[in-house]
């Protein structure tokens, strides 16, 4: 379940203590521009970035083992 809120231009939503995210501008009706404060440590991806980057990551961590598994590719030794 999600919480779904209404906010207008320059209105806030607090995540927690730190961080903070604004409504900076409606564009065209359709799309919303959002500032985001949060602290350094915190990530702050666009989920289909995120989505596309873990999903090259699997593929490429099952090709790896498809190549040991036939033997055309070595493990890596214990430094």
């Amino acid at each position: 379940m999600a919480l779904v809120l209404t906010r207008g231009v320059g209105e806030r939503i607090l995540i927690g203590d730190d961080i903070v995210i604004e409504v900076r501008a409606i564009v065209d009706g359709r799309h919303v521009r959002i500032a985001i404060e949060a602290p350094r440590q915190v990530p702050i991806h666009r989920s289909e970035v995120y989505d596309a980057v873990s999903a090259a990551n699997a593929a490429s961590t099952r090709s790896e083992e498809t190549l040991l598994e036939q033997g055309q590719l070595r493990a890596p030794s214990p430094s």
